[in-house]
């Protein structure tokens, strides 16, 4: 099994601890890139993809992302129909 297949598997897995850091990865692998939207977005991140912008909050004093964040991306990957491309999320 491939590092990309790990990883959606453990982000298929709703872990406690998937950090934000693997979420840009993963992300990476579905053709998004990161924009912060400068000095003054303050915590705020969009993953952006042709016509397609998640956006989200980082996390601050931890590294770990919030089960509602993970709710959040995956449910814009399947309305993005990014969920089927991939072995579905």
């Amino acid at each position: 099994m491939s590092k990309k297949e790990k990883l959606i598997q453990r982000f298929n897995s709703n872990p406690k601890d998937f950090t934000f850091d693997e979420l840009v990865t993963l992300m990476g692998y579905f053709g998004y890139y990161v924009d912060n939207g400068g000095k003054t977005s303050g915590s705020r991140t969009r993953f952006i993809k042709k016509d397609s912008i998640i956006e989200l909050h980082r996390p601050h004093s931890y590294k770990c992302l919030l089960p509602a964040s993970i709710k959040l991306v995956k449910d814009k990957l399947k309305e993005n129909e990014d969920y089927e491309e991939h072995n579905g999320i």
